[in-house]
């Protein structure tokens, strides 16, 4: 894996927040051959960062399994930048920063924490979890309130992790039902550089984040089934081109729909089985698989999904007058009859 120090040009990028798939054994332990190859799908898709956090229930796992997670992912080719999350909690942050010591990690994310929390202790806690796991933090603002009810004391002590290099980066994941208006957002960006903060809510805000608050990427779930097209979005957006950025994003706002009705997590994890990508297999409580009337309604999204990557690629490649990769070219029937015994 990367293990080099991250630059602004780094967060110019899709980070993918893949499921972590595990075994039918009556332990539920990872399965880290069927992960591999949900990783080679996204690498083929052009992804090059791996972002490993509530997507693959890590609020859940158990030590033994963070150790075997951290050393899988310091197995990464070179130029993959891999990021585990670590916590919420402090004593969990401090049992984690044991195993994370032992590689060169880039940067780890601090899972947004629901406990008796605030600005200040939060701040304390966080550095003494970076000293320990020698690694830098980036911090998830899923709520306004992630850094305790005084919301402003809150963005201050942000800014001070920020500037004092122990975060280097931030996943802003505040849903707002109109994204382009967000005072919250717009406070966080007076007291850091934009350059660092990732719109953290896959695609459906993600075209309105860097166009009207120039963020520099956006972190995805959906895109783990169609990558190139999430890459897709974020290039039109670079070149300006927002509105072929829109069109792209409608793609994906089926999938997102059932995820946001039914729960994101559980429905990425089986929707990357229905669609042919990798054997998810189980998951772990605290949180229930969908019903099979929800996997029969998701099967078509799913498959919808992944397809528009095989169609959208020989669409572009006509156009530019070459063939499609002989991977694609593959996928098509493969995944169909895969997803077709995983119903």
């Amino acid at each position: 894996m990367r293990t080099s120090p991250i630059k602004a040009a780094d967060w110019r990028g899709v980070f993918p927040v893949p499921p972590l798939a595990r075994r039918e054994d009556g332990k539920r332990s990872v399965d880290f051959d069927q992960s591999q190859r949900l990783v080679r799908h996204l690498a083929a898709g052009g992804m090059t960062r791996f972002l490993y956090g509530g997507n693959a229930f890590l609020y859940h796992m158990t030590l033994g399994e963070y150790e075997d997670l951290v050393a899988w992912l310091n197995g990464f080719e070179d130029h993959h930048w891999c990021i585990p999350s670590a916590g919420p909690s402090f004593g969990r942050l401090m049992d984690q920063a044991v195993l994370l010591r032992r590689y060169r990690f880039p940067a780890v994310m601090h899972l947004p924490c629901g406990d008796p929390r605030d600005a200040a202790g939060l701040e304390r806690g966080l550095r003494e979890f970076a000293d320990a796991s020698s690694a830098p933090l980036i911090l998830y603002l899923k709520e306004e309130n992630n850094f305790g009810g005084d919301l402003e004391a809150g963005l201050d002590a942000v800014a001070r992790l920020v500037h004092d290099g122990v975060a280097i980066g931030i996943k802003y994941a505040v849903v707002r039902k109109d994204p382009t208006v967000d005072p919250y957002l717009e406070s966080l960006l007076r007291r850091v550089d934009r350059s660092i903060v990732l719109s953290g809510i896959g695609e459906r805000p993600a075209v309105e984040h860097l166009r009207h608050f120039r963020l520099p990427g956006f972190t995805t779930g959906s895109g783990c089934l169609a990558p190139s097209l999430s890459n897709r979005i974020l290039e039109a957006c670079r070149a300006g081109d927002y509105a072929s950025a829109g069109q792209v994003r409608e793609l994906f706002l089926a999938h997102e729909d059932l995820r946001d009705a039914w729960g994101p997590a559980r429905v990425l994890h089986a929707s990357t089985e229905l669609a042919g990508v990798a054997r998810t297999g189980p998951i772990p409580p605290f949180v229930t698989p969908l019903r099979e009337e929800q996997r029969a309604r998701l099967l078509p999204v799913a498959r919808s999904l992944s397809m528009e990557l095989v169609r959208n690629s020989r669409k572009t490649d006509r156009a530019r007058g070459r063939d499609t990769p002989v991977f694609l070219k593959a996928m098509a029937p493969r995944r169909a009859a895969f997803a077709l015994v995983t119903v």
